[in-house]
């Protein structure tokens, strides 16, 4: 087991006589200053490091608070199925009403063309007599 480098330089340091000698002291000896050096960049590591943790912190506290601050809406998400915003009630409802004034409109009305342009508007305002009708909006 080696003797620490400092206790060697105080050992050497005893015995030297001149002082150009410490020059080849501390060409045989640099491990105390480089371990030195190496804590030092550690620490400034770990110190940045600190700070940019600290920073984040506080980006995510004050992104949290606005959060909490802005009001927010429900986000809408799209169904993906037809009709899916109506209950199932709703939707029986819309298709017995079409389909009745349909069987009204071929045995009421006599001539064919009327009939085709009755059809065809019952088909157009429907899906906004749908929207009147069963608007979701308070």
């Amino acid at each position: 087991m080696t003797p620490d480098p400092p206790v060697i330089r105080e050992w050497l340091g005893r015995f030297a006589a001149r002082r150009e000698s410490w020059s080849l002291i501390n060409s045989i000896l640099p491990a105390a200053g480089v371990a030195k050096e190496r804590a030092r960049r550690r620490a400034e590591r770990e110190a940045l490091a600190a700070k940019e943790r600290a920073a984040a912190e506080r980006r995510r506290r004050r992104r949290a608070a606005l959060r909490r601050l802005k009001p927010s809406l429900p986000r809408r998400r799209r169904t993906g199925r037809l009709l899916a915003r109506r209950s199932r009630f709703e939707r029986a409802g819309i298709v017995a009403v079409t389909v009745v004034l349909l069987v009204a409109v071929w045995l009421f009305v006599d001539p064919i063309a009327l009939r085709l342009a009755l059809i065809a508007l019952l088909v157009l305002v429907l899906p906004a007599v749908v929207v009147i009708a069963f608007g979701r909006r308070t």
